[in-house]
């Protein structure tokens, strides 16, 4: 494991609507190995959401707001800004551009704020070069991709990395690992009939794995896919990769 030279750096939580309201934990297990790694953490208190579920709807004046109060708030440069979701990650880092790209200053701001936002999983890979964080789990992992971490955010192999890292796992990669699994925020909410579709497809593929954990980076994917498992009887568990990593240390 990895800790030298990393009391110097200093992360401000960028904590998302759903791990505020519904999944405290998963905050809690951030700031756990954070610490463990010896990374200052910050949490301001005044933040709000980053505006993602007004973009994605179609209200942009709102969602501009919510990105300038968002880049009000995270605007010391001397703190990396970390996220346990690629989906609101993505939001600060690119979408913010497209918010605020006919206003200089916003955009300027929108671009140095972005240079210093990571998902949790890329911040310990890529900027803390930690793969083993010392957490022990026993189990059978599977990992499911989120689509903004994946698709929009080229993040693959850093939360497997992790994953594997962990002392005890048994990981397995599941068919359609990186297929949606229907939940997109508003998506299911407007077409519920193809989200029910693209998670029992999902479902499936984890139960053929036969693991008995499966573990994402974003709480809208593991909620939506825990809540089918849960009505069904299936005993497979679910965790956030920062609860996974937060494990025995």
């Amino acid at each position: 494991m990895r800790q030298q030279n990393q009391s110097k750096k200093k992360v401000s939580l960028f904590i998302t609507c759903l791990v505020d309201n519904f999944f405290p934990q998963v905050g809690e297990s951030m700031v756990k190995v954070l610490r463990k790694l010896g990374v200052e953490v910050d949490f301001p208190v005044d933040q709000t959401c980053c505006g993602q579920p007004a973009f994605n709807s179609g209200f942009q004046h709102d969602a501009k707001a919510l990105a300038k109060r968002f880049l009000s708030i995270f605007q010391d440069d001397n703190c990396y800004v970390v996220c346990p979701s690629g989906s609101c990650t993505t939001m600060v880092k690119i979408f913010y551009r497209e918010l605020l790209k006919e206003e200089s200053r916003g955009l300027e701001l929108a671009d140095r704020l972005a240079s210093r936002t990571y998902e949790f999983s890329a911040f310990l890979t890529n900027v803390l070069h930690v793969e083993d964080v010392g957490a022990s789990y026993s189990g059978k992992v599977t990992y499911h991709d989120s689509c903004h971490l994946l698709r929009e955010l080229r993040i693959r192999d850093e939360p497997r990395k992790l994953i594997k890292s962990v002392k005890g796992i048994d990981f397995v990669e599941m068919n359609l690992h990186d297929a949606c699994c229907g939940f997109g925020g508003t998506f299911s909410i407007m077409f519920p009939g193809v989200s029910i579709s693209m998670l029992e497809e999902k479902i499936i593929s984890i139960v053929e794995s036969g693991a008995d954990t499966i573990v994402s980076t974003d709480m809208g994917c593991l909620m939506h896919i825990e809540g089918a498992m849960s009505r069904r009887k299936i005993p497979v568990k679910v965790m956030h990769i920062a609860e996974l990593l937060a494990s025995e240390l």
